[in-house]
């Protein structure tokens, strides 16, 4: 599939969709599979749903179905408030029983979810964005055997038989291998959150996450959260957490085949402030100039405080533009790192005989 603005569904931030596909307006390609591995309160359920209001207001996504598969039960954001109404009435559960909403509780389940996804969009015609949250929450049935034969063995003052691993890294290579055609035919995108543990083993990495290889082997790109810092305020005489920076790694890209790190800024009583973490940015790579409080801004004619050039773009309606400025600095940036010589087969080399 081509990689174009159209066929991008953007992540809500500019930085990360040039992390993931080297374009400031999009990150996620139609018809495939990503995977989000992050520390736990480091923005991962909020770049979800911001995907979901990414979808709604483009041209080429309006029409999706936007699939929350909420295991954890653990996201009550106010949709409307973060977004507006429209997310909060057109993101829905993967099934509807008689009792409400039925999210997965096997990993079994979660596929045989997608698998009806994938079956529903090939006769309506209406693909879908489908975010699990998360494989952490999820069991399998082997395991749910595993725990009965312990709980039954326990209460009759037997040996309990051995471990009971999950099961799901069995269960994830056999259903991402089933569900992978689906979401290329269908053009659906598929995201799947899990949740960083300490790594106690060996090796050089501190963190790892659980689930089995098949989740980073079959994912179009690898994204790692964490916590950068957090983002403080004085309020009545004391400071006051009011967001959080968070650093984005692109551990795996197999759209550019390039490893990126960006960082962006999220306020629980507002989202992800993509204008703040562009002006950011640019500053950093000194695209624009700051001195003392000032920011020179030469694209739009102004040289003004952070806050104050943040409301200039909010109120001229200038935030598209910002996305090409830092775009523009992105590509230079990266022109710059590229290794200027001659490619080893972009001329015709005589072939050599052999002596």
């Amino acid at each position: 599939m081509e990689v174009s603005r159209r066929n991008l569904l953007s992540s809500g931030s500019t930085l990360l969709n040039l992390a993931c596909s080297n374009n400031p307006f999009g990150a996620f390609l139609k018809g495939k599979y990503y995977f989000l591995v992050g520390d736990s309160t480091s923005g991962k359920t909020f770049l979800a749903m911001t995907c979901f209001a990414e979808a709604l207001i483009s041209s080429q996504f309006k029409n999706y179905r936007l699939i929350y598969d909420n295991v954890e039960d653990g996201c009550l954001l106010d949709l409307e408030k973060l977004f507006n109404a429209e997310v909060r009435d057109r993101v829905e559960p993967p099934e509807m029983g008689e009792d409400g909403p039925v999210y997965s509780y096997l990993v079994e389940e979660f596929y045989y979810h997608v698998d009806d996804a994938i079956e529903r969009a090939k006769k309506d015609g209406r693909p879908f964005v489908y975010v699990l949250d998360s494989m952490d929450s999820l069991t399998s049935e082997s395991e749910t055997d595993k725990f009965e034969q312990h709980k039954d063995a326990h209460r009759k003052g037997k040996d309990t038989p051995g471990s009971y691993g999950d099961g799901k890294a069995k269960r994830n290579s056999e259903g991402l291998r089933k569900v992978l055609k689906g979401l290329r035919d269908t053009g659906s995108i598929l995201i799947i959150i899990s949740q960083t543990r300490d790594n106690i083993g060996f090796g050089f990495e501190k963190k790892t996450r659980s689930g089995g290889h098949a989740l980073k082997f079959y994912a179009t790109v690898e994204i790692w959260s964490s916590l950068a810092g957090a983002i403080k305020k004085t309020v009545k005489g004391r400071d006051r957490q009011i967001g959080i920076h968070v650093k984005l790694k692109v551990k795996k890209n197999r759209i550019t085949g390039e490893s990126h790190e960006v960082q962006t800024d999220i306020y629980p009583s507002y989202g992800i402030d993509d204008i703040g973490s562009c002006i950011d940015y640019l500053v950093a790579e000194k695209w624009w100039m700051k001195k003392k409080s000032l920011i020179e801004a030469p694209e739009f004619e102004v040289t003004l405080t952070r806050q104050k050039l943040i409301a200039h773009i909010e109120e001229n309606g200038l935030s598209r533009k910002l996305q090409r400025v830092v775009g523009e600095c992105w590509n230079d940036v990266r022109e710059a790192c590229d290794i200027h010589r001659q490619g080893r087969y972009s001329t015709k080399v005589e072939e050599e005989e052999d002596e």
